[in-house]
């Protein structure tokens, strides 16, 4: 018989397993009856983006096929809550469900992994960087457009094993992922968001629930931080005025000082040779409206044709 309290839907990849065990641990640290052996179940599911290996996740259809079978589950009930990367999540959730949590944010930067440089500027010409990410492919042409930049698929542990066989020059991967499996100590350097700005809500784990689960929600909106939920807020308000998605390469970071808010955004050209960014700052109430307000400017000046090319790499060779 199932004695479980909470049963905790995830993908089964080891980064994904890490976000889900840190989301058992703070319940169980917060809730006497979360600690006991067997409260807390997790569930894994094997989403259609990590079954397709064989083409971009853009080619696929999108960032929602990493969410999609946790959904499901979640809405029929066959999980309580969904644990997911933030910067995976689709600008619009299903009817029914809602972000109730973010756990404290992890460190927001891209890191660069090379045996051959110890920075994307220092690269010889001619090299082979591979990425699943077109904000990171456009970024690393914008700055060094004699670099070839291929698709690149697989789990943290997959892309690593590529990159030590020689099948790309280098790579980048996600600092906070890299921190949470203990292999901060692969990555060669640090890419500051002044070289490249990160993805929205790059380091964020949210936690997804039935809105009217009443339940689960109580547990679960105990775990929220509020300054990484205002932070997330900014950078998906300019996601969700731009309609962003894997096929548009836009990037954002909120940060916190004091009482304000700032947050920059960026939307660049698939082939890195044409962007537009803006600024805003002000109180963090304001966090969405600032967002939204960022997105809006920079969607008026965007000429027609600007992700023109994007499907064109999508249909790239994975390697």
């Amino acid at each position: 018989m199932n004695t479980a309290l909470i049963r905790i839907g995830t993908r089964g990849s080891p980064l994904a397993l890490a976000q889900a065990h840190e989301t058992r641990d703070r319940l169980a640290a917060l809730f006497p009856e979360l600690a006991e052996p067997g409260a807390v179940e997790i569930v894994t599911f094997k989403t259609e983006g990590d079954r397709i290996q064989d083409r971009t996740l853009m080619a696929a259809g999108g960032k929602g096929l990493f969410t999609k079978e946790i959904e499901d589950a979640l809405l029929d009930g066959r999980v309580d809550l969904a644990v997911h990367s933030m910067k995976d999540v689709p600008t619009w959730l299903p009817d029914g469900l809602s972000i109730s949590a973010l756990l404290p944010r992890e460190d927001h930067r891209d890191g660069w992994i090379s045996f051959k440089a110890a920075t994307l500027d220092d690269l010889p010409a001619g090299s082979v960087v591979g990425t699943a990410s077109l904000r990171r492919q456009a970024l690393v042409l914008m700055r060094r457009p004699d670099l070839r930049v291929v698709p690149f698929r697989g789990n943290v542990q997959t892309r690593l094993r590529k990159l030590e066989e020689g099948q790309v020059d280098a790579t980048l991967l996600a600092m906070a992922g890299m921190r949470r499996l203990g292999l901060a100590d692969r990555v060669t350097s640090v890419i500051e968001p002044d070289v490249m700005l990160p993805a929205v809500a790059q380091g964020a784990i949210g936690i997804e629930t039935r809105i009217n689960d009443d339940r689960v929600n109580r547990y679960v909106m105990a775990l929220n931080c509020p300054a990484t939920a205002a932070r997330v807020a900014a950078e998906r308000g300019v996601l969700a005025t731009l309609d962003g998605s894997c096929r548009t390469p836009i990037a954002a970071l909120a940060l916190i000082s004091g009482a304000a808010l700032s947050v920059q955004a960026l939307v660049i050209r698939p082939n890195g040779q044409q962007w537009f960014v803006t600024a805003r700052t002000g109180a963090i109430s304001d966090a969405a409206a600032m967002g939204i307000d960022a997105g809006n400017e920079l969607k008026s000046m965007l000429p027609s044709d600007f992700f023109k090319g994007a499907e064109a790499m999508a249909q790239e060779p994975v390697v």
